[in-house]
């Protein structure tokens, strides 16, 4: 016969296993600013457009804005640009676009941030940061590229500067963007310890050639000359989801 600590358990155990565990769904969120995530990504034969249509739908109604761009070149066909408080909102939409038949050929993961180099900013300015509202109005060209400061050993380290010449060298890269005011809309995500990069940088632009010539001049900076490092770039046209899926032969 089972002595009454062994009976108590056992019953623990049969409870244990028996009962299926309860998924987590509490928010899982940043302590300031938002989850940001990227995904470029090419039909399937049979995608079903009302099924994307319907996840798009549904992460927006869970509090996340949606972006969608007809991409260019052989990378990607799609590309889906979410941001919102609750990163399992953007997990589950990733899960439903796959479902319904995109398949995701690259992505990128990060948060909206302001930089430590940012930190006297009005306070209007540090929650466009934080809380953008996308796309913005009049700019259908748009591109995306990850990028790190170089700290490679024996090389031009931005890590080994002080602090007050990084500053110095961010003022004059944040002037060289200024330039492009109107025409340019910067949106500079943080990625350090969630990918590959340390930034994730979406351009949105009146037209094409405002973010090639955004880009380039940026690049004369010393902030980029000396110390940058890019990844791929991804361009593409932004559209409602729609447009977007009919433009790349989905109906």
């Amino acid at each position: 016969m089972a002595r009454p600590g062994q009976v108590r358990t056992l019953r623990k155990l049969r409870a244990v296993t028996s009962e299926p565990p309860t998924p987590d769904d509490s928010p899982l969120s940043p302590r300031t600013g938002w989850g940001v995530l990227h995904l470029f990504c090419k039909p399937r034969p049979g995608a079903e457009v009302r099924s994307l249509l319907g996840a798009i739908d549904a992460a927006r109604k869970d509090g996340c804005q949606v972006v969608t761009a007809a991409m260019l070149g052989h990378k990607a066909d799609v590309c889906v640009l979410a941001l919102g408080p609750n990163l399992r909102v953007l997990r589950r939409l990733q899960t439903e676009l796959q479902t319904g038949g995109l398949d995701v050929v690259d992505s990128y993961v990060s948060l909206t941030e302001v930089s430590e180099y940012a930190a006297g900013a009005p306070e209007e300015m540090r929650r466009a940061r934080l809380y953008p509202k996308l796309p913005p109005d009049g700019m259908a060209a748009m591109c995306f590229y990850p990028m790190s400061k170089r700290r490679a050993p024996g090389a031009e380290n931005w890590y080994a500067l002080s602090f007050e010449d990084r500053m110095e060298l961010m003022r004059g890269h944040g002037s060289a963007g200024r330039d492009f005011r109107g025409r340019v809309l910067q949106l500079v995500t943080g990625s350090a310890g969630l990918d590959d990069w340390e930034w994730g940088v979406t351009l949105f632009g009146v037209h094409p050639d405002d973010l090639k010539d955004c880009v380039y001049a940026m690049r004369f900076d010393e902030a980029s000359t000396r110390y940058g490092e890019f990844g791929p770039f991804y361009t593409g046209i932004v559209g409602e989801p729609a447009e977007v899926l009919s433009g790349v032969g989905l109906r």
